[in-house]
């Protein structure tokens, strides 16, 4: 259990419980009464080593991460590690499931660690809108919008998902594909992916192309799911001619499982990615890609985080362009 569970359950505030537990006296009898009740009942103890920590003085920044095969993630820590680097701030990372809560991850590692702020990589806009508010520190969600969220604390880098991805299917378009499937992620527990198959969606419509849901199959941010989700729409679609995976590691596991059913990228059924990492510039056929700026992505994340935490700074929420690298992993159909 912890203080929001125990607020939730005793009808006050975090703060309000906060004030209780450290024996604040600006607490009505009423309310205090009711608090420790629930705290007895439970068998709450105080994390008292967490409370220490916090009154000491912090220079760490926290970077949440979801899911370790995220390529894309990988060069945004290492970017944002160099920066780090030549300033008086450390960087602490914790990795997390992708089905996991990183808001709740995140007010777990704040009691104890109390880091003076938090970058994001990989979100589920639900977990903010529910958990969030509790959030004290200034926080940037990384490479997913966070505009909409309206959290004073809460600034975001990205790329745009949704014209990205619209740009991938036009892109398949333009080169004669019609019938197309698509390896994401899962729109319930990621925004960007959400987003992502809303440019999908959107290019669909305006070629006048039927979509069918079958054609879209979830997997990880893994090779291997991507791998398990290639076979699932092979079988179900024998006459594709072109897959939109929603990141480069996905697309090298789609690919594989290309290969392995004896086809041929591209000749017989042509690939574009997203992110623009190293692996779909080496990978082979090199793989074309929707490419996010990793670099100016870390560099402007962690710009804005200083400036909330130095200087009291508003939030920010900014975009990055993005560009479609055209390489070796798409033929033009005619005719």
């Amino acid at each position: 259990m912890t203080i929001i569970d125990i607020a939730n359950e005793a009808g006050y505030s975090v703060s309000t419980v906060s004030r209780v537990l450290n024996g604040r006296r600006d607490v009505s009898e009423e309310a205090r009464q009711k608090i420790m009740e629930v705290v007895q009942a439970n068998h709450f103890v105080p994390n008292h080593n967490a409370k220490c920590l916090k009154q000491t003085v912090s220079k760490s920044i926290l970077i949440i991460v979801k899911g370790t095969s995220n390529m894309l993630f990988s060069n945004v820590i290492e970017a944002a590690q160099g920066i780090v680097d030549e300033s008086k701030y450390s960087l602490r990372v914790h990795y997390l499931d992708e089905d996991a809560n990183e808001v709740q991850e995140a007010l777990r590692v704040c009691r104890e660690h109390r880091p003076l702020g938090i970058l994001f990589l990989g979100s589920n806009e639900q977990n903010f809108r529910q958990d969030f508010q509790y959030v004290d520190v200034p926080c940037v969600l990384v490479t997913d919008r966070g505009d909409e969220l309206g959290f004073e604390n809460l600034s975001s880098v990205s790329t745009d998902d949704v014209a990205a991805a619209e740009q991938a299917i036009d892109y398949l378009y333009d080169n004669g594909h019609r019938n197309i499937g698509i390896v994401g992620g899962d729109v319930q527990l990621s925004s960007p992916s959400r987003r992502r198959k809303e440019g999908c969606l959107r290019s669909f419509q305006k070629h006048g192309i039927a979509f069918d849901e079958q054609s879209y199959v979830t997997a990880r941010f893994s090779c291997d799911s991507a791998y398990q989700a290639m076979n699932r729409l092979l079988e179900q679609e024998r006459s594709l001619t072109a897959v939109f995976a929603m990141s480069d590691v996905m697309a090298v596991g789609a690919i594989r499982a290309i290969l392995d059913a004896g086809l041929r990228v591209p000749e017989d059924i042509s690939m574009v990615g997203y992110d623009g990492t190293l692996l779909a510039n080496y990978y082979n056929p090199k793989i074309v890609t929707i490419c996010q700026e990793y670099e100016e992505i870390a560099k402007r994340s962690m710009e804005i985080l200083v400036g909330m935490i130095n200087l009291g700074q508003q939030a920010l929420h900014q975009m990055i362009p993005f560009e479609l690298k055209n390489t070796e992993s798409v033929i033009r159909i005619t005719g």
